[in-house]
């Protein structure tokens, strides 16, 4: 799989993106160690603290589809000068499935800047913390 594919249905995403409040639209693509680009979009509501981030959708739509291991994830958004990353919460979700992503954050003209979630998240919450050490995450 080439970045580029999984860059490009990141920016598809976004366009399906429904934020009617904050206008502010995010793509996500994930890949999964099958080959298979499983994507997603944010969506906002009016109670604000019930709005999905693009990234969240994407996994919850990727585990739906019965997959649990993910090698790399591309976000967009539509600021055009700077590279955006997940948001917090974002950062701890991807953490429950591995800390081994290639992360690629993606500017609207397709231009990407790759990363990692050891860089984004450097003093996780994991399942060790909670007594888990047979589903801790190699840091």
């Amino acid at each position: 799989m080439a970045v580029a594919e999984l860059v490009l249905r990141c920016l598809q995403a976004r366009d399906a993106a429904y934020c009617p409040y904050s206008r502010f639209p995010v793509g996500a693509a994930i890949l999964t160690s099958g080959g298979a680009i499983i994507t997603g979009c944010n969506v906002e509501n009016a109670s604000f603290g019930l709005t999905v981030c693009a990234e969240r959708t994407a996994i919850q739509r990727a585990v739906a589809e019965g997959h649990r291991s993910f090698t790399a994830i591309a976000v967009t958004c539509d600021i055009k000068d700077r590279f955006v990353g997940p948001c917090g919460a974002c950062r701890q979700v991807l953490l429950e499935f591995g800390s081994e992503w290639d992360i690629y954050l993606t500017k609207s003209d397709g231009s990407y800047k790759k990363t990692s979630l050891k860089e984004l998240l450097p003093l996780p919450f994991s399942p060790a913390h909670l007594g888990r050490p047979d589903m801790a995450v190699k840091l």
